[in-house]
């Protein structure tokens, strides 16, 4: 099909400004595809027609569930292009798409990984086509640019409205995310999750995205707990509940600071996993990854062998040659920063911790957030974290919230700059972990690889 002449128009003027913001060192990732579609607002459509895509969106997990995905194209020797910036709105993706298609629209890649943010879900999937769709999980995120959690899920469901014939795979152990099987979509669905025989151990939460019934509003109960609002719920009186999994963990055989082993029940039989990144969240990533894959043809050793030699998405549990090993965990609502505190609390040597709070657009301006989250945990291991720092614009406020969470106040150091910040890290020999908010990631990122080397987050 021939392309209108603002689409053509608006490949050649998103190719320059890309052109251009590479060579002043910038990322070029969102904003020439946001000026492309003012010319042409349907460009995606044209330029995505001929690609078989996986879509994954939801709360936490996209990147590194996506660059999982990315391993196993790449180990099946797929030609593929993905959106590996984390620019995930509908700009983002069109300038990857640009980027990836010749002057007169034809796609150069046959395949594609996308992580699309789920308030864009709405339009970004009617114009991508995916083929497959992975839906990770649900939880507050964000209220002041996404309002409630059922509104977030309202926009993923619109989206999969318009691709009927996409493959869904959907977490069956968040009864929001499994709740878009329930209404009547012709979609093929494939299940994931974590059996109770993993042993997965909870720490048991206080509030909860998902206390009552979807259906019915009736209070769920449960067999077990993997996190937060995960795990084997069920309602009492409409019967709602967990479906059971097409690939399922079924038992954990090893997990350290490092990485993962896990028995996984899939349609073939029992495989045994490694996963190359530790917390215990990955193996819901990597269960997401493995059933996507295999939705897309990929056999299932090529996925077992992709998970053994991932390399983890930036900032989401990267490493850094700094003081004795630094790692960096994104946190950016109350239950992946949850999350990432349980993880902490199972590190056996001691350590420096540096807890970033930013609150920019891309953050979410609503910092309210860090009140839900567990730092409260802190106080279970505080003797193995020999020096905290706060940072970023709101390093006060988190500071703050750390009082009130027990640790003393007297072991907290506050460094609002990012250099200066590094500077002080980089006289440590402990070992240490990072957990910033997104725009604090991107500008200690920033500072980290200039210091010692590495890819730019667009890599």
């Amino acid at each position: 099909m021939k392309l209108p002449i603002n689409a053509v128009i608006a490949i050649l003027l998103c190719r320059f400004l890309r052109f251009i913001s590479r060579l002043l060192h910038r990322g070029g990732t969102a904003m020439p595809g946001r000026i492309a579609m003012k010319l042409c607002p349907d460009l995606l459509s044209y330029l995505a027609r001929d690609v078989k895509t996986v879509a994954v969106t939801g709360t936490n997990g996209k990147t590194t569930c996506s660059r999982m995905i990315e391993e196993a194209f790449s180990e099946a020797g797929l030609n593929y292009l993905a959106n590996r910036s984390g620019a995930n709105l509908m700009s983002g993706i069109t300038t990857e798409f640009v980027m990836n298609s010749s002057l007169t629209g034809k796609a150069k890649k046959s395949y594609a990984v996308i992580e699309c943010d789920e308030a864009a879900a709405t339009r970004v999937f009617a114009q991508l086509s995916p083929r497959v769709i992975v839906v990770t999980n649900l939880f507050r995120d964000q209220l002041d640019r996404y309002g409630e959690i059922t509104h977030t899920l309202s926009n993923i469901l619109q989206g999969i409205q318009a691709v009927p014939e996409a493959l869904l795979c959907l977490n069956a152990d968040c009864s929001l995310t499994a709740s878009l099987a329930d209404g009547g979509l012709p979609n093929p669905v494939h299940w994931y999750g974590v059996n109770a025989s993993a042993g997965m151990k909870a720490i048991p939460s206080l509030l909860s995205d998902a206390s009552h019934c979807i259906r019915c509003k009736a209070e769920y109960e449960y067999d077990y707990h993997t996190y937060a609002h995960l795990g084997g719920f069920r309602c009492p009186k409409c019967g709602y509940h967990r479906q059971d999994p097409d690939f399922a963990v079924t038992k954990i055989l090893c997990m350290d600071d490092r990485h993962s082993e896990a028995v996984m029940n899939t349609p073939s039989g029992d495989i045994c996993l490694t996963v190359n990144l530790p917390a215990s969240y990955n193996l819901y990533n990597a269960a997401a990854a493995l059933c996507a894959a295999q939705a897309m043809g990929i056999s299932l050793d090529i996925c077992v062998q992709a998970l053994g030699r991932f390399s983890c998405g930036f900032g989401r549990m990267e490493s850094f040659p700094l003081a004795g090993g630094t790692r960096m965990i994104l946190v950016k609502n109350p239950a992946g920063c949850s999350q990432a505190l349980e993880f902490l609390s199972g590190v056996d040597t001691d350590y420096i911790l540096v807890v970033c709070l930013n609150d920019r657009g891309a953050d979410g301006t609503d910092i309210s957030w860090i009140w839900d989250a567990n730092f409260e945990l802190l106080g279970t291991f505080s003797d193995r974290i020999r020096k905290l720092y706060v940072s970023g614009d709101r390093a006060d406020d988190m500071r703050l919230r750390l009082k009130y969470a027990g640790f003393p106040d007297e072991r907290i150091t506050v460094e609002y700059s990012p250099e200066r910040l590094t500077d002080m890290l980089s006289q440590e020999t402990l070992p240490v972990y990072i957990m910033p908010t997104y725009t604090a990631m991107l500008d200690l990122r920033t500072v980290i690889v200039h210091r010692c080397g590495g890819k730019e987050f667009w890599e």
